[in-house]
């Protein structure tokens, strides 16, 4: 049975041996009325027997009044703007916050650890794609409050995840172009083992499939969301003997490098060749021309990311592990109707 630093036994732990969710026992804890009467019946024998302390809602003199905000790296504009929005509402709550990058290396995030049992942050929010299994066990034994915050993280770290309507955009944007008349239209991917990026993808194709339009797995190139890898699939695409008259590159600094592809081919946008992105990067509006892209509300993701790891790490209970943002297409002057 596991406990946590002050040997108090933890609702981890209740929820492992119950062989439920940790939102589950945390809705028997708050008295919540959504939950099975056999499910509310094992929880509670548990609690009284192993003896279950609930946490003081208020905070222990010694704790930090700090966030800590954990990204795999900090060279990406979105990244701003995420750090903008936790900033704002910690500030807001009169929580300070800690910016750390992890570097997908071992040795750096068990710095970070190290530093996090140091000043026993309120919360972690996580912009990471993955961590390894023996990471997130020692997070949960530390028993910080814990959000994973999505525009490149997944949904196996069972916390409460805030993301974007990915799906929804990638089929706004592509409903666009072939609103305009395109039918060959490019598809810049992003890391495939992405949630996010695989869901911009899946609403590209439901947009060709409800238009009747063929999916064409040549028109399709992989990326990384930086802005080199917009550049080769886009200079990949427009060599195809039958070059697509449209691309969609599902973030905005492969955009601007596709921008750049179409520059070195004696191209013009939207002349010879429609593009559009996705995210809204403040950068989109100063492009020339200023880029079609859809817009992903970053800076409100990381506010509600905040908002809800220190509504967790005042005991109360998250209604939701899954909150997505609506996504909005913003449209410039890099799209056009086909000629």
């Amino acid at each position: 049975m596991s406990e946590d630093e002050h040997g108090r036994i933890t609702i981890r732990a209740i929820a492992d041996e119950a062989g439920v969710s940790v939102p589950t026992v945390s809705r028997v804890i708050n008295g919540r009325s959504d939950v099975a009467p056999e499910t509310r019946k094992r929880v509670e024998e548990l609690l009284n027997e192993r003896g279950y302390q609930r946490r003081r809602s208020t905070r222990a003199p010694s704790r930090a009044r700090l966030v800590d905000l954990v990204f795999n790296e900090l060279d990406s504009p979105w990244a701003v703007e995420i750090i903008r929005g936790v900033e704002d509402a910690a500030h807001a709550s009169g929580v300070g916050t800690v910016v750390s990058a992890v570097h997908r290396r071992r040795a750096s995030t068990e710095q970070w650890l190290d530093n996090l049992r140091t000043r026993a942050s309120d919360g972690v929010i996580l912009v990471v794609s993955q961590l390894a299994s023996p990471i997130l066990e020692q997070l949960r034994h530390l028993g910080v409050p814990m959000v994973v915050l999505d525009p490149s993280g997944g949904p196996t770290m069972d916390a409460p995840a805030i993301g974007a309507t990915n799906w929804a955009g990638g089929l706004a944007a592509t409903e666009h172009l072939i609103s305009l008349g395109h039918t060959r239209i490019g598809f810049i991917h992003g890391p495939k083992q992405v949630l996010c990026s695989r869901a911009r993808f899946d609403g590209y194709r439901a947009a060709l499939d409800a238009a009747g339009l063929t999916y064409d797995p040549t028109l399709i190139y992989d990326g990384d969301f930086y802005h080199q890898s917009g550049f080769d699939a886009a200079s990949s695409l427009l060599r195809l003997p039958e070059p697509p008259t449209a691309i969609f590159a599902s973030s905005d600094q492969m955009a601007f490098g596709a921008y750049e592809a179409i520059r070195q081919a004696g191209l013009r946008i939207p002349e010879h060749v429609s593009v559009i992105g996705f995210d809204d990067l403040p950068e989109s509006r100063w492009t020339s021309p200023p880029l079609t892209t859809v817009r992903q509300p970053l800076a409100e993701m990381g506010a509600l990311a905040a908002r809800t790891v220190l509504e967790m790490a005042a005991g109360n209970d998250i209604d939701s592990p899954r909150l997505e943002l609506a996504t909005e297409l913003v449209v410039r002057e890099s799209t056009a109707p086909l000629v």
